[in-house]
């Protein structure tokens, strides 16, 4: 790692500059936590259409239910997209940070190996 905490203020400083949204973006959180309750509520859902379809001979009662549970799984998978899109980018934005951090670091690295061997 560097030892140079001077080269660890100015690259919090060109973060800062670049104005990217934080790892702990109250919207983001917000999203996040909405995907995961959407694909509890689909499920939950779907289990109630199961046993409203079967706990009838009626057959207007199981069509009601099929409709319920297409509802559902179709609001369980809009929660699984919204939950997978928000967990993604916050690991991605992780990633690109210390991926940048270790770029430099090399090039600080490779810098002071050229000015040393002069």
């Amino acid at each position: 790692m560097i030892d140079n905490p001077d080269r660890v203020e100015q690259f919090t400083d060109e973060i800062a500059e670049m104005r990217l949204p934080g790892s702990r973006s109250s919207r983001d959180r917000a999203l996040l936590r909405i995907g995961a309750v959407l694909m509890v509520l689909g499920i939950l859902t779907g289990v109630a259409a199961y046993f409203i379809g079967h706990g009838t001979t009626n057959p207007l009662q199981q069509r009601d239910a099929i409709v319920i549970a297409v509802l559902g799984l179709t609001v369980a998978v809009v929660g699984a997209a919204m939950f997978l899109r928000y967990s993604l980018a916050q690991f991605l934005r992780f990633w690109l940070a210390r991926s940048s951090w270790e770029e430099q670091a090399r090039m600080d690295q490779l810098t002071e190996a050229l000015r040393s061997s002069d």
